[in-house]
């Protein structure tokens, strides 16, 4: 099982120089194998290979007057900057991402590290560079895989660590109790409704810190761009921004452990964020739930504690079911948090009967895929 593990590094001012001249090696490596294989597509129709054309060049910049500077950094992350590079077009043409954009020295800046680590109690020691001071908060264990060394927009340091353990992920159950399986409706009042009629409340944390957010923003707009005093009001405006992500985060972490322990399966929608961002009535609520961020913490837990996760279909009318008689109510708008059934007269909270739905539904995938369902 791979886990990480990220901590906070406290380097000197000399190791800042020097993470801070590895991010810009690994940024010219990154822009430079872009530029290489668009200028020779777009002159000469040819699509430059990473291991045969582009690799060796790094080899002799090095030993090149101009490019001699690049000898100074980590090999290995310079090599992975040109790999990241051929990703993002192999991306590009399988329609999975925007066309490759040069990396910015303004923007997050993050350096990869893949051999020759050392990590103790209190310091992680990279390659070319003295041990850096770093709070390790809870034991690293397995074998080392790799480790990412970041800078965020506030200016601090942290370094993500990769590590194998010998701990297997659990297989998959072949049976599960009906009483154990928990369907989830999304939200945004209430952050979710499941299928217990259990409500958990939204912290709704970026509406909560938009005064400071707005003042944040006036001090950045005020000051004279390219000065030392905008550069420290960006640096605060970032805090406050970390501040509410951090927030959500815990949140998100500690609400999807607790579904995970509690059940067997968890039966959630599947929910296209992307377009449902369009209203602009909603979008702001919708990216302060962080409805996408909660659904990958369920499923990579429940893949770790070996439990499901179950997605219904995104057309699955969960709301405009009628839980009882199973009658599908086409008149239901998004102001109605409550509905009478026309055909059996039952009085539906929305979203209580949309978990009740999606929870059936789900239990239908589960048996379509094998399991038995045991009610219990």
């Amino acid at each position: 099982m791979l886990i990480a593990t990220k901590v906070r590094l406290y380097p000197t001012s000399e190791q800042r120089r020097f993470l801070n001249g590895q991010f810009g090696a690994v940024r010219f490596c990154y822009n430079k194998a872009v530029a290489l294989k668009r200028d020779f597509y777009r002159k000469k129709g040819i699509s430059l290979s990473v291991s045969k054309e582009i690799k060796p060049l790094l080899s002799a910049a090095k030993k090149s007057r101009k490019y001699g500077w690049l000898a100074q950094y980590d090999s290995i992350s310079l090599q992975e900057a040109v790999r990241h590079a051929d990703t993002a077009y192999k991306r590009f043409f399988k329609k999975e991402a925007r066309f490759p954009q040069f990396k910015s020295k303004r923007n997050r800046q993050t350096s990869y590290h893949c051999t020759s680590l050392t990590i103790g109690e209190d310091f992680i020691k990279i390659p070319k560079c003295k041990p850096i001071k770093a709070v390790i908060h809870r034991p690293i264990q397995g074998k080392v895989k790799s480790i990412t060394v970041s800078r965020d927009w506030v200016g601090d340091y942290f370094a993500s660590i990769l590590c194998e353990t010998l701990t297997e992920i659990p297989d998959k159950p072949t049976e599960v109790e009906e009483s154990k399986v928990i369907g989830i409706d999304l939200g945004i009042k209430d952050f979710l409704t499941d299928s217990f009629n259990r409500t958990v409340d939204n912290p709704k944390e970026l509406k909560g810190a938009l005064r400071e957010l707005k003042k944040a923003h006036k001090e950045v707009s005020r000051k004279v761009k390219g000065s030392r005093r905008r550069s420290k009001a960006v640096r605060r405006l970032a805090k406050v921004y970390r501040k509410v992500a951090r927030k959500r985060e815990d949140f998100q972490h500690k609400v999807s452990k607790r579904l995970i322990d509690e059940s067997q399966a968890v039966i959630a929608e599947s929910l296209k964020i992307k377009n449902m961002m369009h209203n602009r009535k909603l979008a702001r609520a919708i990216a302060d739930a962080g409805w996408g961020g909660f659904l990958s913490k369920l499923k990579y837990k429940a893949e770790r504690s070996g439990k499901l996760l179950i997605q219904t279909d995104t057309f699955f009318p969960s709301s405009k079911t009628c839980p009882r008689c199973q009658y599908k109510f086409d008149g239901l708008t998004l102001a109605m948090r409550q509905w009478i059934c026309p055909k059996c007269g039952g009085l539906n909270l929305r979203d209580y009967a949309a978990a009740i739905n999606i929870k059936r539904e789900g239990i239908v995938q589960l048996k379509a895929a094998g399991l038995a369902v045991l009610r219990r």
